[in-house]
C-alpha cells in the first residue's frame, strides 16, 4: 500500500466501483460500470430485512454507448440489490443524457438532469467513472491507431486547467497543444 500505515482498525464497508470499455462491431463504445458495497457484519434494512456480511447492500450497473466524438447513444440502468423496495423501480430518466456530449461540465449536467428526486444518488455517482473510463477508452484507442494529436475528438480546451498537471504554462501543454497555451500571451 502506498499509504502510510494506519492506526488499528476494522473493516466494517467496501465499495467495489468497476468500469470497462468496448469497442464495439458497429463503431461505437460500450461503457460498462458497476457500483456493488458490502458490509463486514449483519445489518438490518426496513424493506429487504437481514443483509448477511458479504451479501451485496447495493448492486448497481450502468451500460453507455457512446460515439468516437463521446455522445451518448444510449444509457441503460439497472438496480439489482438496494436496501428499499423502491430502489430498483426509479424513474428512468437516464434517456435525457442521450444526445449529450461527455465534456466539461458533464458532472453538473447529470445532476441537473438525474440528480435528487429524479433518479439514484449511486447511479448518478457512477456516471462520473462510466464518463471518466469513456474519456480514457475513446482517447487511448484513438492514439493507438495514431490519431490522438493531430485529429483529437476533443478540441485543447477540453483538457487545459482540468488538473494541475493539464494547466497553461505546464509542459505537458506547450508540448501537446502548443497553440492553445496561452500562458505567455500578454493580454
Amino acid at each position: 500500500m502506498s499509504l502510510p500505515p494506519p492506526v488499528a482498525r476494522e473493516l466494517v464497508h467496501t465499495r467495489r466501483i468497476q468500469c470497462q470499455g468496448f469497442h464495439r462491431n458497429d463503431g461505437f463504445w460500450d461503457i460498462e460500470g458497476s457500483l456493488v458495497d458490502t458490509r463486514t457484519e449483519e445489518m438490518e434494512t426496513f424493506g429487504r430485512g437481514k443483509i448477511l456480511p458479504g451479501e451485496h447492500l447495493h448492486e448497481m450497473w450502468l451500460r453507455m454507448t457512446v460515439d468516437s466524438d463521446l455522445t451518448v447513444i444510449a444509457l441503460t440502468a439497472k438496480t439489482v440489490h438496494a436496501p428499499y423496495p423502491a430502489c430498483p423501480h426509479f424513474p428512468d430518466r437516464f434517456n435525457k443524457l442521450v444526445g449529450q456530449r461527455i465534456e466539461p461540465g458533464w458532472t453538473a449536467k447529470v445532476r441537473l438532469l438525474l440528480g435528487g428526486r429524479w433518479g439514484c444518488t449511486h447511479l448518478v455517482e457512477l456516471l462520473g467513472p462510466v464518463a471518466t473510463t469513456a474519456v480514457q477508452t475513446v482517447y487511448a484507442w484513438r492514439g493507438e491507431k495514431g490519431a490522438h494529436l493531430d485529429d483529437s475528438v476533443a478540441p485543447p480546451t477540453d483538457f487545459i486547467n482540468t488538473c494541475h498537471t493539464l494547466a497553461e504554462g505546464t509542459e505537458v501543454v506547450r508540448r501537446l497543444w502548443p497553440q492553445a497555451d496561452r500562458s505567455t500571451d500578454d493580454t
